[in-house]
């Protein structure tokens, strides 16, 4: 189990850095991908030899970036369940499976991107970061540097849920909130990061996250028996997961653990921020700011993604779509999920399956296919929520 790690790239230019330096972005400011020996990731890393691997992300160490694991920082990341919806299947005509993200370390998917990212951010002797975040990555991010040794600065919109602020302080973070959106954050994360010299953890600032991300791929792979769904929805914001989950199946292809088959990319945002739906919509190769964002799916109100035209790719390579949901279809479709299925989901959660309703109607999504939804969250995180409130009993009333 040795890391087949080759070199970074450009993913616009294609330009070749060295993957044992810290590195932040190409010289163009396009984000950097880590490439990998494929040919000797495959003399290991395969379906018989992950049978008796620990349950957990580090199990295909090949594909990741750690050279040691004993820079492995870790919380416990468990592989996370992929659970089939045969209620609302039958609702909407289609085999639905939901992968739930929301049972990693910190409740969020940002635990994957965290894990590996301090973990490679540690091995390459980094001492101190910066970063912005909408809350979930900023929590997962302070929680792991806490774990590594490693200062953590967060910028955060004052907006931001409750629990995530409380998660960064808690955990020792250096936490700030900005009045504003994520993108202001960013601004502010920037220029500390060139007057003080921290290393920038961004998102696709740095090129360990999406490595980390990159496995929620792997996992539903070999939950599916080494194939894919039809279609996989993926709540889009940066769009880090829905690149990695590309960039994760690319990597099983080419090492013959899949065939060539790609699965159709769906990238779910809100109508209050939707960059990614207006991109693709004329077919454009990267997005354009998005003035006034709001909307409930609070981890999605990214007005401009670094990410956007590798999101775009994806969606254009696989036959794909974007689609735009408002903030009352979320929050129905999260109350659907847990009322039918159990799953209190976040409400990015819930913005999948407003898309997969929307995406059936205009007949996208045809009868009978199989469609993942992903999860990125647990609905404990966003207790501001709205909700019908319980009738109150006084101790005497009968049910």
């Amino acid at each position: 189990m040795v890391s087949a790690l080759s070199h970074l790239e450009c993913s616009a230019c294609g330009s070749r850095y060295d993957a044992d330096v810290p590195q932040q972005v190409c010289r163009d400011g396009k984000p950097l991908l880590a490439r990998y020996d494929l040919a000797a990731a495959s003399r290991t890393l395969d379906a018989r030899a992950l049978r008796e691997r620990e349950p957990s992300l580090w199990r295909y160490a090949e594909l990741l970036p750690l050279r040691d694991r004993a820079n492995r920082v870790t919380l416990g990341e468990t592989m996370t369940p992929l659970l089939p919806l045969a209620r609302l299947g039958a609702r909407y005509g289609v085999e639905l499976f939901l992968k739930d993200e929301g049972l990693l370390p910190t409740a969020s998917f940002k635990a994957r991107g965290a894990a590996v990212g301090v973990s490679r951010a540690k091995e390459l002797g980094v001492t101190a970061f910066a970063m912005p975040t909408n809350g979930n990555a900023g929590g997962a991010w302070a929680a792991y540097a806490a774990r590594a040794g490693i200062e953590a600065h967060v910028v955060m919109p004052r907006d931001a849920p409750h629990v995530n602020r409380l998660e960064t302080v808690m955990t020792g973070a250096r936490t700030h909130l900005v009045d504003g959106l994520i993108s202001d954050a960013g601004a502010i994360v920037g220029r500390a990061v060139r007057a003080r010299g921290w290393f920038d953890a961004s998102t696709l600032k740095e090129p360990y996250r999406i490595e980390g991300k990159k496995t929620l791929g792997f996992e539903l792979a070999e939950q599916l028996g080494w194939s894919v769904p039809d279609v996989i929805v993926y709540p889009t914001g940066g769009g880090v997961g829905l690149i990695g989950i590309d960039k994760a199946l690319r990597e099983l292809h080419a090492i013959g653990l899949l065939d060539g088959r790609m699965p159709r990319m769906v990238a779910v945002q809100a109508t209050g921020c939707a960059p990614i739906v207006r991109a693709f919509d004329a077919g454009a190769r990267e997005s354009q700011f998005w003035a006034g964002a709001r909307t409930v799916a609070f981890g999605i109100t990214v007005p401009k993604a670094l990410g956007d035209s590798l999101v775009l790719d994806s969606l254009y390579a696989t036959g794909g779509t974007a689609i735009a949901v408002d903030d009352d279809s979320i929050l129905a479709k999260q109350r659907e999920i847990a009322r039918d299925e159990g799953l209190f989901v976040c409400p990015e959660g819930g913005a999948t399956l407003a898309g997969v309703a929307a995406l059936r109607e205009r007949g996208w999504i045809a009868p009978g296919e199989r469609v993942l939804l992903v999860n990125t969250g647990s609905g404990l995180k966003y207790p501001d929520v709205p909700f019908e409130q319980p009738a109150l009993l006084a101790p005497s009333d009968d049910l």
